[in-house]
């Protein structure tokens, strides 16, 4: 199993990832926008439905591990180490 941190952001444009960013303490996390907003837990299933697909996983291999109310979240994907899980965003969202 394999972590990814996510910084959200809700009510977007359209859903998509951006690419990779830093959070306030410096680490590396993974920018999303979703187009569902923050209501009764859409955004998040918007997130999880966008990641299963760009991961190319089902959706109940992902889960949210971490940051249900917050724009930072961590997301557990199961059935994937890190180094599979990195080469699979590879291409997707590269580190600038």
């Amino acid at each position: 199993m394999a972590n990814l941190p996510v910084k959200l952001q809700p009510g977007a444009s359209s859903d998509r990832i951006d690419g990779w960013d830093v959070d306030a303490e410096g680490r590396p996390v993974l920018k999303v926008r979703v187009r569902a907003r923050p209501v009764e837990g859409e955004a998040n299933a918007a997130l999880v439905k966008l990641l299963a697909k760009a991961l190319g996983v089902s959706r109940s291999s992902l889960a949210l591990a971490r940051g249900g109310q917050s724009r930072l979240k961590m997301i557990a994907v199961e059935g994937l180490d890190a180094a599979e899980l990195a080469a699979r965003l590879d291409g997707i969202a590269r580190l600038d």
